[in-house]
């Protein structure tokens, strides 16, 4: 594909890149990525109870919990995903579930770990999906394998093909070269809230990515390298004229339910 006939093709299709649709395919053509901020020391009750009562539920109502994770830089954070098939879907799927016996039946065992579950991104693909493992059984504690990377870009403006080129040309390969292949990109789904009783944070235009990773560590070493880099500098410069703030990072260790996590599923191997 020549340079122009990819310039186009970004204007006129939600595909980003080749090099990013390698992903495995698309799980959901929307998805919320879920920030809750808990009580002290309640993220493991929640946990607990998300794992054994939320996920199978969730997903017979019609959507796919994607994952769900501890955010280890605040003790008192807790993420998770859950994709829809399109916004129709989505009212369906949270009125089923949150008007259904399992949510009533436990709902103030899980607001009372609660103070703040506002903080939701509604994001649609940008290219081909998350690539997940079969999800352990109900009962299943502790940490899930390996380690996921999530880079949240606030942006000034909507992704437009522009941004979506640099990032293809320019910040990819940089990325790559030191370890950390994205995967999953996301974009802003502007649609308007199908389900209000559960806010998403509107007006905000984001493109999120993601990382796998055996543990921290390793997460830490690529972003060292990348550092290092004389050409990083100038190009991250660049990439902040996009931005309305710096790159939100998440460092998130799954569950032991989780059915994204740091390890690539083997069917999904070259």
């Amino acid at each position: 594909m020549d340079r122009r006939s990819f310039i186009v093709g970004l204007a006129a299709t939600p595909l980003l890149t080749p090099t990013l649709a390698q992903a495995a395919p698309l799980v959901s053509p929307i998805v919320e990525l879920r920030q809750y901020v808990l009580h002290p020391d309640k993220r493991d009750v929640l946990i607990e109870l998300f794992d054994r009562q939320f996920i199978e539920p969730q997903e017979a109502a019609g959507m796919s919990v994607i994952g769900q994770f501890r955010n280890l830089d605040n003790p008192d954070a807790f993420v998770w995903m859950r994709g829809f098939a399109d916004m129709e879907a989505r009212r369906k799927a949270l009125e089923a579930f949150y008007f259904g016996p399992v949510w009533q039946a436990n709902r103030e065992a899980a607001n009372a770990t609660l103070i703040d579950n506002d903080n939701v991104l509604l994001l649609k693909p940008v290219a081909a999906g998350f690539d997940l493992s079969a999800r352990a059984p109900v009962g299943t504690t502790g940490d899930g394998p390996g380690f996921v990377a999530v880079h949240v870009h606030a942006l000034k403006a909507p992704a437009d093909a522009a941004f979506l080129r640099f990032f293809h040309e320019k910040v990819e390969p940089l990325l790559k070269a030191a370890g950390l292949t994205p995967f999953a990109p996301l974009v802003t789904e502007a649609s308007a809230n199908t389900f209000p009783r559960l806010p998403v944070r509107e007006n905000l235009p984001s493109f999120v990515w993601f990382a796998r990773f055996p543990d921290p560590a390793a997460y830490d070493r690529a972003l060292g390298d990348l550092a290092r880099r004389p050409e990083w500098a100038r190009v991250e410069a660049r990439l902040a004229t996009w931005l309305k703030r710096p790159v939100q990072r998440l460092r998130l260790a799954p569950t032991g339910r989780s059915r994204l996590h740091g390890l690539i599923p083997p069917s999904s191997t070259p």
